[in-house]
Order: C-alpha cells, then sequence, then structure tokens
C-alpha cells in the first residue's frame, strides 16, 4: 500500500509545470527551515565548519536556501524521470566549461561525468545519456519495492544503472574498458572500508576512492560537474571542470583530496544549491 500511494504521489507531481512544482518544492523546504530537525541541523553544523569565516546570517541564509532547493530536488525527481530526452535537452539554458567534455570526448576513450549532491543531479544524470552509452553508478535504495522503479526512472534516457555491490563495479570496469561514459557521485560517502579520509574545505571527510582506482589506470578523462537550477522553473545551466591532476595519484589520500578539492570548488561557485544536509562528516576513528 506504502508503495502505491508513493507511485500516486510520484505521478502527481509529474504533472504539475515545472515552476509549480519547484514551488511545491521549496515550501516543503521552508517548512524543514522553520520547524526542529536534523535536516536543518546538520546544514548549519556543516556550514559553521565549511565556512567559519563567514556571518551567522550569511550561514544561516544559506542554510534555508539550501534545504528549500532540496525540496525541489525531491519533487523534481518524478517530473524530469517522465520528461523524456527532447524535454530534457530543452530544459538545457547554457553551459560554461563545455570544451573540457568536447575535448574529453575527443580523446575517445570514455569519459567519467561526476556531478556532486550540487544543483540537480537527476537533470545532470538524465541529460549526460544523450552524449552516448552510458553506466551510472547508484545506491539502491532501502525500500527494495522502489528499487526498480527508480532503476527505470533513471534509465530513461538510456543510461544503464548499476548498484554499489561487487557485480556492480565489475560492470564499471567493463564500461571502462568499452570506453563509455560513465557517471557517480563523486561525494557519496561510501560503506566500510571503501574510502579514505581526505580534506574537504580543510577538513577531514571520508572519500571514495573507487572512482579514482577506476579512472588512473588508463587515465580516462574525469570531468565535474554540476547542473545549476535556475529561478521560477526556468531550466538549468551546466557548469563543469576538468578533474586535478592529483585525482590519478597512487597515493589513494591525495587522490581523494583532489576528488574533494574539486566539488569544494564546484559548491563554492553555488553554495546555496549543495545539499548541506548530507553528511559528509563521519567522525574519524583515532
Amino acid at each position: 500500500m506504502g508503495g502505491l500511494l508513493l507511485r500516486v504521489l510520484l505521478g502527481l507531481l509529474a504533472r504539475l509545470p515545472l515552476p509549480i512544482n519547484h514551488a511545491l518544492g521549496a515550501g516543503l523546504g521552508w517548512l524543514a527551515w522553520l520547524l526542529p530537525n536534523d535536516l536543518k541541523r546538520i546544514s548549519l553544523d556543516n556550514l559553521a565548519r565549511c565556512y567559519p569565516d563567514e556571518s551567522e546570517t550569511w550561514r544561516r541564509r544559506v542554510a534555508r536556501r539550501s534545504l528549500m532547493e532540496t525540496g525541489k530536488a525531491l519533487t523534481e525527481a518524478s517530473w524530469l524521470w517522465r520528461a523524456g530526452p527532447e524535454r530534457i535537452a530543452a530544459l538545457l539554458d547554457g553551459v560554461e566549461g563545455w570544451e573540457h567534455v568536447e575535448r574529453a570526448l575527443a580523446e575517445g576513450r570514455g569519459v567519467f561525468l561526476v556531478s556532486p549532491h550540487l544543483g540537480s543531479w537527476e537533470f545532470a544524470g538524465l541529460h549526460a545519456a544523450s552524449l552516448g552509452p552510458m553506466t551510472s553508478l547508484y545506491r539502491p535504495p532501502r525500500q527494495k519495492a522502489l528499487d526498480g522503479l527508480l532503476r527505470r526512472s533513471r534509465q530513461a534516457t538510456g543510461a544503464r544503472l548499476v548498484p554499489t555491490t561487487p557485480g556492480g563495479i565489475k560492470a564499471l570496469r567493463q564500461a571502462v574498458e568499452r570506453g563509455e561514459l560513465i557517471g557517480m557521485l563523486p561525494d557519496q560517502t561510501p560503506k566500510g572500508s571503501s574510502g579514505v579520509f581526505a580534506p574537504f574545505f580543510g577538513h577531514p571527510a571520508y572519500t571514495m576512492i573507487l572512482l579514482a582506482r577506476l579512472a588512473a589506470p588508463a587515465r580516462v578523462p574525469v570531468i565535474f560537474a554540476y547542473a545549476e537550477r535556475l529561478p521560477r522553473g526556468r531550466g538549468y545551466r551546466y557548469h563543469c571542470i576538468p578533474a586535478p591532476e592529483g585525482l590519478y595519484a597512487e597515493d589513494p589520500v591525495e587522490a581523494a583530496a583532489a576528488i574533494n578539492q574539486a566539488v569544494e570548488t564546484l559548491v563554492r561557485q553555488c553554495p546555496e544549491q549543495y545539499a548541506w544536509s548530507y553528511k559528509r562528516f563521519k567522525k574519524q576513528e583515532v
């Protein structure tokens, strides 16, 4: 019954005009700002850690906007999943740094297109699939009944999704060997011992090493990008930067630090649209 109700809700959200959909999401985020909850607390804690030199007024404003943008990310997902390739393409309103993507594609060795929890990562993933055969890594939801829906939805524009399992990692390696596009979230906290602590905004953050391990052996190009969500449902604007050279280092901590450096560079461009409620800073054991 819960799964059925969720599908009905997602269907209703997908039928709303995007400006109204985003307004509803912003309203949910505003409610999260008004009420005591972990999302608000974590957002303020992370901003205080990452931007200690900014005023409390600035950090509270960014936290409020971040929660509102997170609300939009929640409501827009089903809209984007059902939009289709043509409507997705029509929503792209400009690109900064696209020459890095074109240069990487021209090499013909495949490309890692990685997007952090910044802006609309759903749009970024759906749009990237239009560039060629693409395999994307995803973390299966805790509710198994939603797994099929999530995979079908995110594969709507042609991408192939593989889970964060040994079988999924093997499929990623095979996609790299075929020279495909690879999509993943570079700031997703890895499970168990599959990560290392590396600086993020000057503080140790548990960081994935899978990206570097897959890209480094053949020095496959890595592009960090995010889709900025424009006001009033007008669309999205890409921002792309190449990976720092350190990502290809043999030392996993150096490679992870380069990943965090690139993510931080993008976040500083648009801090209001970063998901500050995401737990990047797990406790480091001594």
